[in-house]
């Protein structure tokens, strides 16, 4: 039986088509991708490891799906994929707590 879901794994290969509807946009933007996960300063495999945890952050199944697959071809095993994973949990979680600071300055004022 199949289930229909917001996110449809097969969409994830029409991506290249975000340029049918603003065509030099998207070329500008796939020319920078590409070169953002090109070899540099840090490896391809480094990036990849990076956006899986951004993925996770920002909770794109998409994102997820294909940087699952990026991390194993370049080279990542299961423990590093879930470590980053858990960098990105624990930035989000202390991002979270940080703002609590506005939320006890401004108990603070009203209490004085």
């Amino acid at each position: 039986m199949s289930k229909d879901t917001y996110f449809d794994p097969a969409d994830l290969k029409k991506f290249g088509n975000i340029t049918d509807y603003q065509e030099p946009m998207g070329k500008k933007f796939f020319d920078y991708y590409g070169e953002v996960f090109k070899e540099g300063a840090l490896t391809e495999r480094e990036k990849a490891l990076i956006a899986l945890g951004v993925a996770h952050a920002l909770q794109c199944p998409y994102c997820i799906d294909a940087y699952s697959s990026t991390c194993l071809v370049k080279g990542a095993d299961e423990e590093q994929m879930m470590e980053a994973v858990h960098v990105a949990a624990a930035i989000r979680a202390g991002t979270t707590l940080v703002y609590s600071t506005q939320m006890m300055k401004h108990v603070d004022k009203l209490s004085m």
